[in-house]
């Protein structure tokens, strides 16, 4: 089996013979459905695999479809003109450069349909574009648009942010001024910048990046995986030795969990999973392609805690919409795929988000934990691998230990400021959370896990042993033991056969670590 790691083009995929997930059923549906989608996924989801087959469709390349699921359902092959913008360059800081790209871009497909512009101007070099391709062609134009937002996000937090954006709806407006001329239009990107007025200047795309229809246009689903990867998976399982069902419970636990609407329709991240079959090792595949700068800056001012949004219900306008400043990043961060969908309260219209994978996890807790701590990501890493190997092997004594000296390392500029007791609480919840949550990613973790009676701080289970964690910040340890008891935390485990470790935690506000601890 031939694995496409990297390729984003559809008909060098077909041309090399590397395997393919039909998508073409769905993106038929979406072709005669309507005229004009916007979809945000993602980094490294797909997408621009997705833009090259509806080019290659709307080009009329019927034998590239040989054997698919569109050869079947497409009777009238037709051939239209395509113009297929791709912004993933850049960076787009720089003044100018972005105008120069699509200039260039303009430039190509002006060669190619031999049209010579009738201005310099960027806009109407556009419209005159769209509507020459019909007229020498005789079918509607085409046009797709690749990580539209990526001019955006590379500016964020820079003076060219404004004018990257008046650019871009300069550009985009012309989809409304040349409407009779257009066929299809689509455009994908990580983020949605409807309330920036990206698209204020022509008729607003249908946004199917929540639509249950199209879960799974972009991505692996669970049904996918074993129909077209069944081979790779027992050969992997093997290499590992490992049986098939505990090699796909590891990659599910690495690399699934991705949902993008109330459907709840499990995704896998594609690249992620596909370089771990082609690998035949499940590894963390997300940290290498990449942290996206702008999400560095938005983590570097945070004012929110990880903590603080993961586990709430939100109304879609608050995660889906693009609203994210400093203060609340939380639209980016989902938009950006650390975070997803894992519930939907039907009663409020309210959604849960939280990580969707151990991969994922990993890779945003150390980043957000090195931000926020002051502290280099590879220590955190390393502090956590030796934690959990004590918790595996049962001694409390010294996972206690190196819990006290790794947040005695923590500089005092992070914590010399917190005067008040709710922020001193916070503070210590969140960096137990933190360490407790990359654990988690070994195991099974659960943070303010609901109870009958009320809610447990952490409970961590692993092969031998679950761990009942009560926090308290200059408290008592009789006090957390007791609640610990009180609330009943421990019943549902009454007929488990592993050993049940109750341990309460006090933090010291004064030493800014562990005070004392006991387990009962």
């Amino acid at each position: 089996m031939i694995f496409s790691i990297g390729t984003q083009s559809f008909d060098s995929l077909v041309e090399m013979g590397a395997t393919y997930v039909d998508k073409t059923a769905l993106i038929y549906k979406l072709v005669k459905g309507g005229r004009c989608y916007f979809l945000s996924r993602p980094r490294r989801f797909g997408k621009s695999l997705l833009l090259s087959t509806i080019h290659c469709y709307f080009e009329g390349r019927k034998d590239l479809f040989r054997g698919l699921a569109m050869e079947d359902l497409e009777q009238d092959w037709k051939t239209h003109p395509v113009m297929h913008f791709d912004f993933n360059g850049g960076p787009y800081k720089e003044e100018g450069k972005l105008k120069r790209t699509i200039a260039s871009q303009l430039g190509k497909y002006e060669r190619e349909f031999g049209i010579n512009p009738e201005s310099d101007d960027i806009s109407d070099r556009f419209t005159y574009l769209i509507e020459e391709a019909y007229n020498k062609t005789g079918n509607k134009t085409v046009v797709l648009i690749d990580e539209y937002d990526k001019p955006l996000l590379d500016a964020f937090g820079s003076n060219m942010l404004e004018k990257n954006r008046e650019t871009l709806k300069s550009f985009y407006s012309v989809l409304k001024a040349a409407d009779a001329s257009l066929r299809f239009v689509m455009l994908t990107g990580v983020t949605k910048f409807s309330q920036v007025s990206v698209f204020s200047g022509f008729n607003q795309p249908k946004d199917i990046s929540m639509d249950p229809e199209y879960d799974a246009i972009c991505g692996i689903t669970e049904e996918e995986l074993l129909t077209v990867y069944d081979e790779p998976i027992r050969e992997m399982a093997i290499i590992n030795n490992k049986s098939k069902e505990d090699m796909l419970r590891e990659l599910k636990r690495m690399y699934d969990g991705y949902h993008f609407s109330r459907r709840m329709l499990d995704i896998y991240n594609p690249f992620s999973l596909i370089s771990a079959l082609d690998r035949k090792y499940p590894e963390n595949f997300w940290t290498t392609t990449g942290t996206p700068e702008y999400l560095l800056k938005l983590l570097s001012d945070d004012q929110q805690t990880i903590k603080d949004m993961i586990g709430e219900e939100y109304s879609q306008s608050e995660f889906a919409d693009y609203k994210a400043t400093k203060e609340k990043p939380l639209p980016m961060i989902y938009q950006s795929g650390y975070l997803t969908i894992k519930g939907y309260n039907t009663v409020t219209d309210c959604y849960k988000l939280d990580f969707p994978n151990n991969e994922v996890a990993k890779s945003f807790l150390c980043l957000w934990a090195a931000g926020y701590l002051d502290v280099d990501d590879t220590n955190i890493s390393s502090a956590e691998a030796k934690m959990f190997e004590k918790l595996y092997y049962g001694d409390v004594t010294s996972f206690m230990d190196r819990m006290t000296t790794f947040l005695a390392s923590i500089p005092y500029s992070v914590h010399g400021s917190l005067k008040e007791e709710k922020a001193r609480e916070k503070y210590f919840q969140t960096v137990f959370y933190v360490v407790m949550r990359l654990i988690g990613t070994r195991c099974y973790v659960y943070a303010e896990k609901e109870t009958s009676y009320g809610r447990a701080d952490i409970v961590l289970e692993l092969k031998d042993f679950v761990y009942i964690f009560e926090l308290k910040v200059d408290g008592s340890v009789d006090e957390a033991l007791a609640q610990i008891e009180a609330k009943g935390y421990a019943k549902e485990y009454a007929e488990d056969a592993r050993t049940i470790r109750k341990i309460g935690i006090v933090f010291s506000s004064e030493t800014k670590t562990v005070q004392e601890w006991r387990e009962a």
